[in-house]
């Protein structure tokens, strides 16, 4: 488990000093303009703090898989031009990202400066977290901050590597996760409930296992319930399922049922006669599902069920949708979920991925305790896997 004891940039003296921030600026883009800078808003506090603090910021991302090359499309000179916006301040961009360009422009930042290098992965030793690539990167300060939590379950040289060779802490981000995550898992209010969804049991298999151990219920919505159905001897239809996960399917029912844990499975669901938007479907039982449907979102009865179980709960943890929520017949299901957690007082830790945007979508955002910043890195983190950008950070 990822220790959640770490130094933050409150820990240290940074005035003077030169701070590498790895940043998560993977913003997505519409017609060559950022469509969501979401993500840019959420590295302020600690850009800001630094700044303020009279440090000489310099910043670093990814953006997209440019797969090791210098690539025009996933510059970060856009994020540079919306940074200044935001902060009141001219943020230098750096044409290269351990170059000439880079070298000269942060050797000569002022205090409370702010520079932006350019796409680490324009160099394929990022990936590979190349000792020699991330000693150039550590060459430029003498301060290292880890703020990209979304990229903090991958070892690569800007969010492990750079460690080795500077005082590492992480930023406010990163803190506000691993504390609210950290203290739901190992200290939660009760009753403990996670909702998990999504289409494959192998996917989630690490985080049912970990929470199995933690929670008092575990709901179960999206494709990976027809696995569990077929392991109980239902009949599913054409519904998604992971044959060769049946017998680990029955595993978790048992191991559920051994550990006192309330396992909630759906009622009925709402079943289509294809994988289309536009099918033909209705609402079914879970034990009856057809030859020739399949099923592709929870039923009204256990929509009433889940909420109703939400109700009490003290704290809840919820990753993955409920059906095939992009698709209007199917996302009744995913729905009904985000508008009972908003309108629980237990304390909410939304996982990433499909979950956050049904949740900001549906405008329920400012309901939760926590959405997370990362899909992949959420998930980890509830699996109780050790999180290599965050485990290198000193601790307190």
């Amino acid at each position: 488990m990822t220790s959640v004891n770490k130094k933050t940039v409150e820990d240290i003296q940074v005035k003077g000093k030169k701070v590498l921030v790895r940043c998560d600026f993977n913003v997505p883009f519409k017609d060559g303009k950022i469509a969501d800078d979401k993500r840019i808003k959420g590295a302020l506090k600690t850009i800001e703090y630094l700044k303020n603090n009279g440090a000489k910021v310099i910043l670093c991302s990814h953006m997209g898989r440019p797969k090791g090359e210098f690539k025009p499309e996933f510059s970060l000179a856009p994020v540079a031009v919306r940074l200044s916006e935001l902060l009141g301040c001219e943020v230098k961009m750096a044409k290269d990202v351990v170059g000439e360009d880079a070298m000269a422009i942060t050797a000569n930042l002022q205090e409370g400066e702010v520079a932006l290098i350019e796409n680490v992965r324009f160099h394929k030793e990022e990936t590979k977290n190349d000792p020699e690539f991330a000693k150039k990167l550590a060459s430029m300060a003498e301060i290292f901050v880890n703020d990209a939590f979304g990229t903090a379950h991958r070892a690569h040289a800007s969010t492990e590597g750079v460690s080795h060779y500077l005082p590492s802490v992480c930023g406010y981000l990163i803190q506000k996760e691993i504390s609210i995550m950290g203290a739901a898992l190992e200290e939660p209010k009760r009753p403990f409930v996670a909702i998990l969804g999504g289409a494959k049991v192998s996917d989630k298999i690490g985080v049912i296992n970990n929470l199995i151990e933690k929670v008092d219920t575990l709901i179960i919505g999206g494709g990976m319930a027809y696995t569990f159905f077929k392991a109980l001897g239902h009949s599913i239809g054409s519904s998604i399922c992971e044959e060769d996960k049946l017998d680990l399917a029955k595993e978790i029912l048992d191991k559920a049922r051994a550990k006192n844990v309330n396992f909630l499975l759906p009622v009925d669901n709402v079943i289509a006669r294809e994988y289309k938007e536009d099918s033909e479907y209705m609402s079914i039982y879970s034990d009856s599902i057809p030859d020739g449907w399949m099923g592709l979102d929870i039923g009204e009865k256990t929509q009433e069920l889940y909420s109703k179980t939400l109700k009490g709960a003290g704290t809840v943890v919820w990753n993955g949708p409920m059906g095939v929520s992009e698709w209007e017949h199917f996302a009744s299901g995913t729905r009904s979920v985000a508008k009972a957690i908003a309108e629980t007082d237990a304390i909410s830790i939304i996982g990433g991925g499909d979950s956050a945007a049904a949740v900001e979508t549906l405008g329920y955002a400012d309901k939760m305790t926590h959405i997370s910043t990362g899909g992949g890195a959420s998930l980890e983190f509830l699996e109780g896997l050790e999180l290599p950008g965050i485990a290198c950070l000193d601790e307190k």
